[in-house]
């Protein structure tokens, strides 16, 4: 799925990338000059390219060849990609980093134990930890979707289930490709919350990302500007792994 992927975020990322993500990545991140960061699922490095550019000395790992072959095209040579899966790091050397993110990569694996456990190995004592992932508790495929209250006119967010984890496949092609698809893994936040402390990773902030975007002048315009602000699109969990003073977060 590496170039349906590739058309959707490209060289700079899409427009949630470049307005909501990486900009928040980054702040939660705190990232210090001369800093190691690793960048876990990758991709074309849109996230790698942004934490070079703030001074900090960075890895990527991603399981797509495809991928990480765009990602050294458009990228400095000072960058490191590997081909690897997240829940086998052992090209890695034990707490060799002070900072890791995941964006938008964690939903789509189904075993959250081996990648938490690897990246609280390779995070040094003191080290923290971002994860960004569509937001759980709003957006859940094929089982969220916006409702309209005519009476009120008011958007609203119908949510089906929640609680129960799930595996949803995504068409990566509707109309053009069928049978093409992949995997998302539903989950509760007590879940990732869970997860994390088992390695020894502890949350010290969460933050919830609405869109940026502004309907259309129009009849709904404002219950859709409403709806928008008060229902995120994502959720961005900083962890931190203690034993050390970490510039993003708590010792």
């Amino acid at each position: 799925m590496a170039g349906w992927y590739d058309a959707l975020v490209g060289d700079e990322g899409s427009e949630y990338h470049r307005q909501i993500i990486v900009p928040g990545t980054l702040r939660l991140l705190g990232l210090g000059p001369g800093e190691r960061a690793l960048d876990l699922a990758c991709g074309q490095g849109v996230l790698s390219r942004a934490l070079q550019q703030r001074g900090a000395v960075v890895t990527g790992v991603d399981s797509s060849r495809r991928l990480l072959q765009l990602a050294r095209q458009r990228s400095p040579s000072a960058i490191r990609y590997l081909l690897a899966d997240a829940g086998s790091l052992s090209a890695l050397a034990e707490a060799s980093f002070d900072a890791l993110v995941c964006v938008l990569a964690l939903q789509n694996m189904e075993a959250l134990a081996p990648v938490l456990g690897e990246a609280s190995r390779v995070l040094r004592p003191g080290g923290r930890l971002v994860v960004v992932l569509n937001h759980p508790a709003f957006r859940i495929p094929r089982q969220s979707r916006w409702g309209w209250d005519g009476e009120r006119r008011l958007m609203f967010r119908a949510v089906d289930r929640y609680l129960s984890p799930l595996k949803i496949p995504i068409d990566t092609r509707p109309f053009k490709a069928p049978g093409q698809y992949t995997w998302t893994y539903h989950r509760p936040l007590q879940d990732y919350v869970n997860a994390l402390a088992a390695v020894g990773l502890w949350v010290n902030a969460l933050e919830e990302w609405p869109s940026a975007k502004v309907s259309q002048p129009g009849p709904a315009a404002r219950a859709e500007n409403r709806a928008r602000v008060e229902f995120p699109l994502f959720l961005a969990l900083r962890a931190a792994k203690p034993g050390g003073l970490s510039p993003g977060g708590d010792s």
